[in-house]
């Protein structure tokens, strides 16, 4: 690797990053080619922009494709020309890069930053192993990192770095705004990931709304907004009491690690809830089994029963019943309106009447109830139907969280609790919008304020928008809540950048939910217009080529060196296979396929150490290409990778010819 340069730009709870950098395909000689794999290891809640790769002939982009535009795309690419090694790692394969070539990468993606005591954290993979160091002469390389924040007019923000020596930018002048830089000479590329904080101070209940004209190119000329919710200082904020139902999927694909993480993740919030707070546990497969006929105070005897009920109860079987158990669920829940019933869905698998449970609950929270069932739901893998999930979760203004891979379900699983065991306001509405024309809200439920994170809203509107915004809605004690939220006309943050993630998630659980084709059009607008991967598009490559024509004269047919020499560009279209959730897996449940079973087991470093050579030859009962150098580099002492690698490096073209030659290059060929 020759260069590395990071960009953020964070908005409140979302960051855009744009990495760029220069790699030389040095372990190939210049007579031959092969493809090159390019992985982006994204942060929290990632989500893939777009790629740029510049080769000297060539160059390469990624764009979005609706469903009706995909036949004109002809070629299609194998699975593995692009996908998601991981939920958080997506790869992009570049076919036959010429030995020596330099590669130029842009990566652009978006991700969630995480909160916790009143400040957002942004994590940004930036570790990168000894071998990328070209070795040599030690030669000073430039590393460049660049951070900003902007939380419109009007708001303090005051940051902080934690991985690397930032300084303070000088050239900001907008309130709300500041940033960081960091810019060195460097021998070693970087070791650590970039970690950077930021706090939004304020004493209690704060926000503000954004207003924004649409640009000329939206499809929607609608004007929007955004609102954001935070809960400031936390000393004197009092939490709801609550009643708590677990309902916990216990079908075989749940076996291992899967219900061994949840089990921990659901003891540790068993341990959490306070002495005046209710539960009970209901684990399901084909049938229910129930910890208590009704709810329990949460008392230490209580919960210590709990804990070892879940041991002895938690076997798993066939069959996955959710509609009967849910019914159980509500129906242990008082109507008092005292204290707040929730209910945790926690599944891997997806049902047959999903649309039926989701409509049973709109029926039930429609009635005249003072405090309404909330529905916390999580998803584990790729084979539950995380639009259904989110669609309860949305209805009931619950909150919605998923684990894609394993390794993430107990810390995913515990945050979750976390957040609804803190809410300190409920049942939140908006008291003076009704004079908007062709009003739409994302989500149009609003859901409750919670200790553990702010309340992002964003929305489409016509008309004029009342210069305070009265928000409404009631406290821990029962008593009611008001604010009023100044809005501002900024163009210094780009909301359809900014929400748009989140409004096409929201669209495509009411499109699953309604079966509506003119919402799925409507995604697939908003998801080829910014970027952003929706389930009625398809990622497609661009290969953009510049090849150099001669153009005869009209009078003679002979070529001389007076004839003039035209570049023109060249453009091969090749589309990606679906890069979405999907709507879940009925026969992998029905099966009880574990989560990720699909996938391979190797690490992602050893799968596209796999993808670059997948016919090694063998030189003295050894394999030396070059892939397997560099898995084997990975897996022993820094020092003793090092020394290798250069001794590699010093045999110069005869250790290239005979790896070249003998293994990898003629392999593929």
């Amino acid at each position: 690797m020759n260069e590395i340069s990071v960009m953020a730009d964070c908005y409140y709870d979302t960051a855009f990053v744009t990495v760029k950098g220069s790699w030389r395909l040095h372990c190939i000689m210049t007579s031959k080619s092969c493809d090159c794999r390019i992985a982006v290891a994204m942060g929290e809640q990632g989500s893939i922009l777009g790629v740029e790769v510049e080769l000297p002939s060539k160059s390469y982009s990624t764009k979005l494709v609706a469903e009706d535009d995909e036949k004109e795309t002809k070629t299609i690419a194998k699975i593995e020309d692009g996908c998601f090694l991981k939920p958080h790692i997506f790869t992009l394969t570049i076919p036959e890069i010429d030995g020596g070539t330099y590669i130029s990468v842009t990566l652009r993606w978006s991700q969630k930053l995480l909160y916790r005591d009143g400040q957002f954290t942004l994590s940004i993979p930036y570790s990168f192993p000894e071998y990328v160091t070209p070795a040599g002469k030690k030669i000073t390389k430039k590393e460049n990192i660049k951070f900003n924040v902007n939380c419109g007019p009007g708001i303090e923000v005051s940051s902080k770095a934690i991985s690397h020596p930032f300084k303070e930018l000088d050239d900001e002048d907008e309130d709300g705004k500041s940033g960081l830089f960091y810019d060195a000479n460097v021998f070693n590329w970087s070791s650590s990931d970039v970690v950077i904080t930021y706090k939004i101070s304020s004493p209690n209940y704060h926000g503000s709304v954004l207003l924004q004209s649409p640009e000329q190119h939206d499809t929607d000329q609608r004007k929007m907004f955004s609102c954001y919710l935070f809960p400031g200082a936390l000393e004197c904020k009092k939490v709801f009491r609550k009643e708590v139902i677990f309902l916990v999927d216990i079908s075989g694909s749940m076996k291992g690690k899967p219900i061994d993480d949840t089990k921990q993740a659901l003891s540790a919030a068993l341990s959490k809830l306070d002495s005046e707070d209710l539960f009970n546990i209901i684990a399901l497969n084909s049938e229910e089994f129930l910890f208590s006929s009704s709810l329990e105070v949460a008392t230490k005897e209580a919960i210590d029963n709990a804990t070892q009920w879940i041991d002895m109860n938690f076997i798993p079987g066939d069959g996955t019943s959710i509609l009967n158990p849910l019914k159980q669920a509500i129906g242990m829940f008082s109507n008092a309106g005292e204290s707040m019933p929730v209910v945790f869905l926690i599944t891997d698998g997806a049902v047959e009447d999903e649309r039926q449970i989701c409509e049973f609950m709109k029926n039930h929270l429609t009635q005249n109830r003072t405090m309404c069932p909330r529905l916390y739901t999580f998803g584990i893998g790729l084979f539950c139907n995380h639009y259904f999930l989110r669609t309860l979760a949305m209805m009931s203004r619950g909150h919605y969280d998923a684990a894609m891979d394993v390794e993430s379900l107990e810390v995913r699983l515990e945050r979750l609790f976390s957040r609804a065991s803190s809410i300190i306001l409920a049942n939140i509405a908006f008291e003076n919008l009704d004079g908007l024309e062709e009003l739409e809200v994302y989500p149009s439920q609003i859901p409750d304020l919670s200790s553990e994170g702010p309340i992002v809203l964003s929305g489409r509107y016509q008309g004029v928008f009342p210069e305070m915004l009265k928000v409404k809605g009631i406290l821990a004690d029962t008593s009611k809540f008001s604010v009023e939220l100044k809005g501002f006309k900024s163009k210094a943050i780009p909301l359809d950048k900014a929400r748009v993630k989140q409004q096409i998630e929201i669209l495509t659980a009411q499109a699953w939910f309604t079966e509506k084709k003119d919402l799925e059009q409507k995604i697939a607008k908003m998801s080829t217009q910014n970027a952003v991967i929706s389930e009625y598009t398809r990622m497609a490559l661009v290969q953009t080529e510049r090849v150099k024509v001669i153009k005869p004269t009209a009078k003679r047919k002979v070529y001389s060196a007076d004839e003039k020499i035209e570049e023109r560009l060249v453009q091969k279209t090749v589309l990606l296979h679906s890069l979405g959730f999907g709507f879940g897996n009925l026969i992998a449940t029905i099966e009880n396929i574990p989560p990720g079973a699909i996938d391979t087991e190797d690490e992602p470093a050893e799968i596209i150490a796999k993808a670059t050579s997948n016919c090694c030859g063998k030189l003295c009962g050894l394999c030396c290409c070059c892939s397997c150098c560099i898995r084997t580099f990975s897996t022993m002492n820094h020092q003793c990778a090092i020394a290798l690698s250069q001794c590699l490096v010093a045999l110069g073209c005869l250790g290239c010819f005979v790896c070249c030659k003998y293994c990898c290059c003629e392999g593929h060929k």
